[in-house]
């Protein structure tokens, strides 16, 4: 019987606030940069203040507000892939190994030692492991990155023991 951890909701509510976050600074940077010149705006005091009073020379807060808001936007365009990529993502273990994709897995025989002192508390645990060429290696699995940890620990420690 395989146990799935999938993604953890805060990592992808993490991702959809930085989200939120790049698409809000590049609308309102873009209102101050582009739409504040005109008088019906309600920044145009921004405006005077930055290009008007300056000798029409836009200050380099103007030049910000101007040249920022396409990399803001694709930032959030490239997070937003990031987690489409990452959304169907999932931990798993099975009867003979630890799953985390098609090219890495962990036999469970390869594992050393698990640290569980921090899980109860912090929500993350260390495990060690060998691989094929004898260097040893510590993983650490936080809740903060997949969900259902508590039943996959379980399973490693009743594997390995």
């Amino acid at each position: 019987m395989a146990i799935e951890a999938p993604i953890s909701k805060f990592k992808k509510n993490n991702f959809r606030i930085s989200i939120a976050a790049c698409l809000a600074m590049a609308i309102i940077f873009a209102y101050d940069g582009y739409l504040s010149k005109y008088e019906w705006s309600m920044r145009h005091s921004f405006y005077k203040e930055q290009v008007v009073d300056n000798d029409g020379k836009p200050t380099s807060t103007m030049v910000f507000n101007q040249k920022s808001p396409p990399f803001f936007a694709g930032a959030a365009v490239l997070l937003w892939a990031y987690l489409l990529a990452i959304k169907n993502r999932r931990l798993i273990a099975d009867e003979n190994e630890l799953v985390f994709s098609d090219t890495d897995r962990i036999p469970y025989d390869s594992i050393e030692r698990i640290n569980k002192t921090y899980f109860d508390k912090k929500g993350f645990f260390v495990f060690t492991y060998k691989e094929k060429n004898g260097k040893e290696i510590d993983r650490k699995l936080s809740d903060r990155t997949y969900d259902n940890l508590g039943a996959i620990l379980d399973h490693i420690v009743a594997k390995i023991s």
